[in-house]
């Protein structure tokens, strides 16, 4: 493409700026090539000429299409360049919070300084298992990748992160290794993966400290090496350092602080075991205050402290070294305190003998305080010959100091990564790993030293190391494809790394001249310069001779030489250390001995193979300088790094003000140059960094297309041809296997073609419909003129016509004003002229009249008078005769009606008085029955016969009274069920049917109208429905019942009283002394009472019923008469019947009484004839018993005024009733009343009807009336048919019974032999559900029915079978009695279940089954348990099959706890079937033909990170999800799992569903689109149809699709205004607010005619919600699981019917 075609107008460039690095400007006029000057518009509406041409500035960058700004990868991008990256990150990390993007196989990681919600459990599940492309960038994707191909390629991998201090290396470090160990824990309880990150809070303790750029910087390097076992579980760790930085042990800068270990140490001085350290605060301490700031925001210090002690402990770091390990550290704060005193001379010093500081030092470190005092101011020099002590100066000796300090804290720093090493190792063999490289980055500064040039020496050869592998994998991927491919030409640093470490290089240069006794850093910059003055990469500064330039890849960097040699030779004095060498404790002495093989130890952990040969040292016999030991162990690292595959983070800082979320473009532009990520760019855009599929080629580009070529085939021809004619330039492109390949810029240059089309398009539909709706307008103007021109017309025709009209209306009345003008005159004349006349002739002809005619007028006039009044007279007459007629039929109307009342208030008033006189009468008796018993007490000679003999008749009388009472409770019982056959006429006139009457037998009775449970008392219901009739019988079947109920309680009473007789005469008889023959004649006039007794019960019940049967024809008679006037007298006649029947029956029972006292009088005289022979007896026996018989006739007395007392509280009740009773006989009458009132308004109603309406309104009552009669009747005959059904059925159990009976009598007569064989058949018959086996069988019971089952067996049988047969067996055992077999079959039961399931742990239909057949054994050990809770829904033969001894309520609690197992199981085996179904289904496939667009988007993925499974989870589909669940569903209802169980689980399932797919959503960029949304809640309505037509609607499913809903809704909503976000803030009910904007921000428009989501739209809704107490937890958590409940289901099921097929082989078992 020319440059005319690429800059024209409305093209978006990018220029430089100073402040900002680069500005967005338009293009506003084309340019032509040649010209000086471009002319753009700027975002601030500004216009500029940029000038450009040669010699001046270039063109500027092309800016990418907005559909491609904020990709999650970098390269995806069209045009690759600084400016394009720099602004993608910016919209990324300002706009969306995303702090991570790709550049390729780089993660770019910017520090948020903010605590994000992104790196729970739930984000490493929902990363777990996917592609790097496929979720949005995160460091979670890094480890993923590694992990994967670690397992799929069977190679080590390392991850590198870099950055400079500040940008998070250590964060993102630390989070990978938390990934690794929760992805791959490992398998044994060893916890390794816990110890893996308790060494974290361990090293940054000691090699971390406060910085001006970090808070938390690390100050060395390390790689961590995690191990892994063949099932890639965390079997261990390795740690190796480098180049810690030393000096900060002895200075920091402002505002900078030591390591974090010396301020947590200070802080918790106060404790007990620390009082020994003489550590005070750390103010007070040299080497913790040179910074000033001994506090940072936010930190503990002393928790921090609690943190790093118990990493010490879980690394199994005893307290003993812990405490040495702080009696080390506090022992250098001390020593930065030991005073260097000046002696006068200057040349020489001391130290104090009373310095607190040193005392304490060597007290801790357990060395000679003497020598350490000389040591420290004195220096020996060794020569050929002699040794000399040298003074040191006060300068020398502080630098001496210093060196110390550095070194017990280098040497301790050593000694504990050491073991973080052994606590970290494992002796199982590694099988593979994975490292984790935290080193620091690219680093330039005002002053830059020795550690700065360690630093870029060792990012020097990371970029080496990355460049080489990023072409490597460029190469790859055109090689896959098959593409022709030239050598990329990319920056080889590898003359600035020789310049370094090559021979003669500035490092050995650099030992070289510390070999030297007079080396100095000036003699070395001399060297360098002379040395290197020729090299590109080495530059001497014009205005300095202590400083060297070196142009590394990244920026050149000035190095100041003082103090290069003294940190390269990192000098301590021998004679220090050998003291301490000497330290009493054992830990210390350890600390300061030599390792020669210290860095060959490290190499020996790691078994590659180097790719080249490690440059040995020039010089082994001297100590290796700092220098050489970095460059050994940084050759080593490299060589581990070249044997694996590497996956690199680079890690950014935004600003150099700690702000969140603050972008300084200038920092990130310096930082994107140092880390490599821009020369990642450069090497991906020499290539083809764009790649598209042909299907998404095509799908994209087809508006491109011609017609004829969107219907072929063969989409790669189609795309070529496409190409061919878009793109001039063949080398722009090339056609691999699967992909197009696109140089940089031809995407943009595509989408630029797209969007001139779509413009064109709009365009030209823009004309269309601006052209018809200006038609549409023009037709509407046109319409309204020519009605306007229709209505003008009119209305000046109307106006004229009327102009005519009155011209002609103004004629006429002139013309008819003149006329009547004449007219009135002449007429006026005329009647004058006539009225002179008529006047004149009347007075003339009146005179005349009246004068002849006056008498014969007044005789006439009073014959007609007369007349009148003749007719009015017998018309009156008339009237008066019917008026007295009427008054009289009033009259007589009045005194039927009072003769009526009258009768009543008679028969109430006589009612009364007799009951009255009856209370009277039974105080006469009271009062006669006291005066009696007081004679009787009086006579204190009476004998012993005599008491005997009265309390014999107080004992008769007192039953006599309770009989009374008893016959009375029974009239009272007949006058009530009287009173209730009234009301029931009163409310059931003729065949009328209404509430009170339907449901009158089933409310105010107890027991069902004509059900009963005795036979004998059922056929006397039926042959009472035969003789009275359906109708009568239905109304009186319950009276009759309750009289026989009534007549059998007189019976048991009699028996009663008969017993108790048979007693009082044994008890007389021994006590009396007369002849048997007396006792046998009184036993005989007993016996005869009784029959009498008894007889005249019988003839009462007799009675009874005839007056019963009588009431009920009277009844049935009163109810068949149709006319309804006569109800309420005979009505009330009835009740008067009632009554007096009542009182007749009282009558009686006053007669019984005085029979009773009768038998009492002369039971008293025959007493006293006997009186006379009882006294001639012994007198001492007499007087014994006196007392005795006193004592029982007060017993007697006492007896017999309660009795009194409850006669009279009955008698008081009872005349309360009467009158309560005669109250609702008052009411009745009232109701009966306003009954014929309402029966004669219906009589006047259909009276005024015409004569058809009154035959159509007889006919519909009529019908009604027959309609209710025929529903009672129906009602009836189905409970005497379900009646008779029972005695059928009673009757065929009975006779059954009766024949097996005669049977087995019959059998066992004749044939003995056979007994057990007939014994065998009837219980075949008569089967009691109990299963019978022997105790050595009962393995084979539980392999036939558990551990060998297979649940199509029984799958056309009852469901959950092998339960039911189960509880059989352990009802059996109940029943003998045996325990510990029911104990035994439960237990091994329950263990068989467990082995089946841990078989069969992933067989969704086994687990299913075994979930329902132990739920329902539960059940029916509650069903069957006895519990009355559990017996309410059973039958009655079920509560027969209860278990009768043993509650097995503990086994109950097993059985549920191993049902929720079970179910858990269950759930997990269904969620791990369905869960790589859920994205693929929810998110990617097309419910929804042809609705998602492909935008250019994309990771291009590389080969090794792609799985090429053909099972990968995009071929499923919404309906294969369905069919899933749907099988599921019909697994469980097949097995008869509880509904409440099956939806539950269910309802666990869409909460998965749920999870995962908005889990996926908020960590996908590429599906937060619009039609993303609309397919998302396509395919939730399909899942709630789903639930919908298989009737769990109601089992909460549902409900836990509402957050993925809502999601959907947010996708399509708009998102613009305010009104916008109100209805966004109301909908989103279900979402947190952190997942709203999450989801706006991930939204991304599919084309540049949708609009972005603007940054102000979603601070309002932040603004909106913030008042939500939302969960800080970002996704949501997949593994929650709902309570579950097992709801008691009873089964209908009858144990006895259940049928047990012979597919089961357990012919064993016997029926019981």
């Amino acid at each position: 493409m020319s440059v005319n075609e690429l800059f024209t107008q409305r093209t978006r460039v990018w220029i430089p700026d100073q402040q900002e690095v680069w500005k967005a400007a338009e293009i506003t006029k084309d340019y032509k090539e040649g010209q000086t000057v471009l002319h753009l518009r700027l975002e601030d509406e500004t216009t500029v000429e940029y000038p450009v041409g040669s010699g001046r500035n270039p063109l500027p960058f092309l800016r990418n299409p907005d559909i491609l700004v904020g990709e999650n990868d970098l390269t995806a991008l069209s045009y690759l360049h600084e400016p394009a990256v720099l602004h993608n990150l910016r919209v990324r990390f300002l706009e969306s919070n995303n702090i991570y993007t790709y550049c390729g196989i780089v993660l770019v990681a910017i520090n948020p300084y903010e605590q994000l919600q992104i790196y729970g459990e739930e984000v490493i599940r929902a990363y777990s298992g996917q592609n790097m492309g496929d979720m949005d960038p995160h460091i979670f994707a890094v480890a993923e990748e590694a992990y994967k191909q670690m397992a799929r390629d069977e190679r080590n991998q390392s991850i590198i992160v870099s950055g400079e201090s500040g940008a998070g290396k250590t964060v993102s470090a630390k989070y990978a290794m938390r990934f690794f160990a929760t992805v791959g824990g490992s398998a044994s309880d060893t916890n390794v993966e816990e110890k893996v990150l308790a060494s974290s809070p361990i090293m940054e303790a000691i090699g971390n400290a406060k910085t001006t750029r970090n808070d938390n910087s690390s100050r060395f390097g390390k790689y961590i090496q995690i191990s892994f076992s063949r099932q890639y579980n965390i079997i261990g760790a390795n740690m190796r350092t480098y180049l810690l930085e030393k000096s900060r042990v002895v200075f920091q800068a402002e505002d900078e602080r030591n390591y974090h270990i010396f301020y947590q140490l200070c802080a918790s001085s106060t404790l007990a075991e620390f009082k020994d350290l003489g550590l005070t605060s750390a103010e007070d301490f040299t080497y913790t205050s040179l910074g000033e700031n001994i506090f940072i925001e936010g930190v503990n210090d002393a928790a921090d402290f609690i943190k790093t002690r118990e990493a010490f402990t879980l690394l199994g770091v005893k307290e003993s070294s812990q405490m040495s390990i702080f009696k080390v550290i506090a022992s250098i704060l001390h020593l930065g305190n030991v005073e260097i005193c000046p002696d006068r001379d200057g040349e020489s010093c001391h130290v104090s003998r009373t310095d607190v500081h040193l005392k304490h030092f060597c007290q801790l470190l357990g060395a000679e305080l003497q020598q350490m005092e000389h040591w420290l101011c004195h220096r020996k020099l060794v020569t050929a010959s002699e040794t000399y002590v040298k003074n040191m100066s006060a300068k020398q000796a502080l630098n001496a100091r210093d060196a110390l300090a550095k070194h017990i804290y280098a040497r301790m720093f050593e000694w504990i990564v050491e073991h973080v090493n052994k606590a970290l190792h494992t002796s199982a063999k590694q099988h593979s790993f994975i490292g984790v490289l935290d080193i620091y980055g690219f680093e330039t500064f005002e002053i830059n030293s020795f550690e700065q040039f360690c630093i870029n020496y060792a990012n020097e050869k990371l970029q080496q190391q990355f460049n080489s592998h990023v072409f490597k994998l460029e190469q790859e991927e055109y090689m896959k494809e098959q593409i022709p491919w030239t050598l990329i030409d990319f920056y080889d640093n590898q003359p600035c790394i020789d310049l370094i470490e090559a021979r003669l290089g500035v490092l050995d240069l650099l030992d070289e001249e510390c070999k030297m006794p007079k080396g100095t850093d000036q003699n070395w910059t001399q060297k360098l310069y002379k040395q290197h003055s020729n090299s590109a990469h080495f530059q001497k500064p014009r205005m300095s001779n202590t400083s060297f330039i070196i142009n590394h890849f990244a920026d050149k960097v000035e190095y100041q030489c003082d103090g290069f040699l003294e940190k390269n030779r990192d000098t301590v004095y021998e004679e220090q250390i050998n003291i301490l060498k000497a330290s009493q404790f054992q830990l210390v002495a350890d600390l300061f001995h030599d390792k020669d093989d210290a860095p060959a130890s490290k190499s020996a952990r790691v078994n590659v193979r180097a790719a080249k040969s490690t440059p040995k040292a020039p010089n082994k016999e001297h100590r290796m300088t700092v220098g050489h030991q970095f460059r050994s162990s940084l050759h080593l690292l490299m060589e581990t790094l070249n044997a694996t595959t590497p996956h690199y983070v680079r890690c950014i800082k935004p600003n150099d003000m700690k702000e969140a979320f603050s972008f300084d473009s200038k920092r990130v532009v310096q930082q994107l140059r140092a880390c490599g990520v821009l020369e990642n760019i450069r090497i991906s855009a020499a290539g083809y960094p764009s790649s598209w599929t042909y299907l998404d080629f095509f799908s994209r580009y087809r508006v491109l297309m011609k017609k004829s070529d969107l219907m072929s085939s063969d989409k790669k021809l189609v795309c070529s041809n496409l190409l061919q004619t878009v793109v001039k330039e063949p080398d722009m492109f090339q056609f691999g296997k699967t992909k197009i390949f696109f140089r940089a810029g031809q995407v943009a240059y595509l989408e630029k073609l797209r969007a001139d089309k779509f413009r064109v398009a709009c365009i030209k539909i823009q004309k269309t419909v601006r052209g018809w709706l200006q038609r549409v307008r023009y037709v509407k103007i046109r319409k309204s003129v020519l009605l306007l021109q229709r209505y003008g017309r009119g209305y000046l025709a109307r106006r004229y016509a009327k102009f005519l009209r009155l011209t002609k209306a103004a004629l006429v009345c002139q013309k008819q004003y003149r006329m009547v003008k004449e007219r009135r005159a002449f007429l006026r004349l005329r009647r004058a002229v006539v009225t002179i006349q008529a006047y004149t002739r009347g007075m003339y002809t009146r005179r005349i009249y009246w004068e002849s005619k006056d008498y014969k007028a007044q005789n006439e006039q009073l014959k007609v008078i007369n007349t009148t009044l003749e007719s009015e007279m017998t018309r009156l007459q008339t009237e008066l005769q019917r008026l007295r007629q009427q008054l009289e039929e009033a009259h007589a109307l009045r005194k039927r009606m009072e003769e009526e009342h009258s009768t009543e208030k008679l028969s109430l008033t006589q009612t009364v008085e007799e009951l009255q006189k009856e209370n009277a009468l039974l105080k006469s008796e009271k009062e006669e029955m006291n005066q009696r018993i007081q004679q009787q007490s009086k006579s204190s000679e009476e004998g012993r016969s005599v008491g005997v003999s009265l309390q014999t008749e107080l004992e008769n009388e007192r039953q006599n009274y309770q009989n009374l009472l008893k016959q009375f409770s029974i009239v009272e019982q007949r006058y009530d069920n009287l009173k209730e056959e009234m009301s029931l006429k009163k409310f059931q006139p003729g065949h009328n049917r209404n509430l009170s009457n339907q449901s009158i037998s089933e409310i105010d009775s107890n027991v069902p109208s004509i059900s009963t449970s005795e036979v004998g008392d059922t056929e006397d219901a039926l042959q009472l429905v035969e003789e009275m009739g359906v109708d009568s019988a239905a109304m009186d079947i319950q009276v009759f019942l309750k009289l026989q109920k009534r007549v059998r309680e007189l019976e048991r009473e009699r028996t009663r009283l008969q017993s108790n007789l048979d007693k009082m005469q044994e008890l007389s008889q021994s006590k009396s002394s007369e002849p048997r023959t007396s006792s046998k004649e009184e036993d005989a006039a007993d016996l005869a009472y009784s029959n009498l007794k008894r007889q005249e019960l019988e003839s009462e019940n007799k009675k009874l019923k005839n007056d019963l049967n009588e009431l009920r024809k009277s009844i049935v008679d009163r109810a068949s008469e149709s006319s309804s006037a006569n109800d309420l007298p005979d009505g009330y006649n009835i009740v008067l019947s009632q009554l007096k029947a009542a009182s007749e029956e009282l009558d009686a029972r006053k007669e019984e009484v005085l029979i009773l006292r009768t038998q009492l009088m002369s039971s008293t005289k025959l007493l006293e004839e006997r009186k006379e022979p009882v006294k001639t007896e012994d007198t001492v026996i007499i007087s014994n018993t006196e007392p005795a018989d006193k004592e029982e006739a007060l017993q007697a007395y006492h007896q017999l005024c309660e009795a009194k007392k409850l006669l009279e509280a009955q008698l008081q009740n009872q005349s309360k009733t009467h009158k309560d009773e005669l109250e609702a006989l008052h009411t009745q009458i009232e109701l009966l009343k306003n009954d014929i009132e309402k029966k004669q308004e219906m009589l006047n109603y259909t009276m005024s009807l015409s004569p058809e309406a009154q035959v159509e309104y007889s006919v519909q009552h009529e019908i009604t009336r027959l309609t209710n009669d025929n529903l009672d009747l129906k009602e009836l005959v189905e409970k005497l048919e379900k009646n008779e059904r029972k005695l059928k059925k009673q009757l065929k159990i009975y006779m059954k019974k009766v024949q097996e009976l005669e049977a087995a009598q019959a059998a066992s007569r004749s044939r003995p032999e056979l007994s057990r064989q007939v014994t065998v058949q009837r219980k075949e018959k008569d089967f009691e559900g109990m299963l019978e086996y022997n105790n050595e069988d009962e393995a084979l019971l539980t392999r036939m029915l558990i551990t060998d089952m297979i649940p199509s067996k029984v799958s056309s049988t009852v469901p959950c079978l092998p339960g039911y047969i189960l509880f059989m067996c352990i009802r059996h055992a109940d029943y003998i009695n045996d325990d510990g077999k029911v104990e035994s079959l439960l237990t091994s039961t329950i263990n068989a279940i467990k082995k089946v399931l841990k078989k069969n742990n992933e067989d969704f239909e086994m687990i299913s089954f075994w979930l329902a057949n132990t739920s329902r054994l539960l059940h029916c050990l509650k069903q069957y348990s006895g519990d009355e809770a559990f017996m309410t829904q059973n039958t009655p033969k079920q509560n027969e099959h209860c278990l009768k001894n043993f509650d097995l309520a503990e086994y109950r609690q097993v059985l549920s706890d191993l049902s929720i197992q079970i179910y858990q199981q269950l759930i997990k085996v269904a969620e791990g079937t369905i869960q790589p179904m859920i994205v693929s289904a929810m998110l990617e496939s097309e419910s929804i033909p042809s609705l998602a667009g492909v935008k250019p988007m994309g990771y291009r993925n590389r080969s090794s990170s792609m799985d090429t499974d053909c099972h990968s989870p995009s071929s499923y589909t919404l309906q294969a999800l369905i069919r899933q669940l749907g099988q599921f569903y019909g697994i469980m209802q097949e097995h008869g799992l509880d509904p409440e169980i099956v939806g539950q689980v269910i309802r666990q399932l869409f909460h998965c569903i749920n999870a995962h797919t908005l889990n996926n959503l908020l960590l996908r960029k590429d599906v937060c689109s619009w039609s993303t949304g609309m397919q998302l809640r396509y395919n939730t309505s399909q899942l709630e149809e789903w639930l919908r037509g298989n009737n769990l609607y109601q089992s909460k499913a549902a409900a836990s699709l509402e957050p993925i809903i809502q999601a959907a809704q947010l996708l399509q909503v708009k998102k613009k205004t305010s009104q916008d976000a109100e209805a966004i803030c109301s909908l989103c009910t279900a979402l947190s607010l952190q997942q709203i904007v999450k989801i706006l921000n991930l939204y991304t428009p599919l084309n540049e005619f949708e609009e972005r989501v603007t940054v102000s739209f979603i601070r309002d809704i932040q603004n909106r919600l913030q008042e939500r107490n939302d969960p800080a937890q970002l996704l949501i958590d997949t593994k929650h699981t709902y309570p579950v409940l097992f709801p008691y289901t009873p089964s209908a099921l009858s144990l006895e019917t259940l049928h047990i097929p012979a597919v089961l082989n357990i012919d064993f078992l016997v029926r019981v």
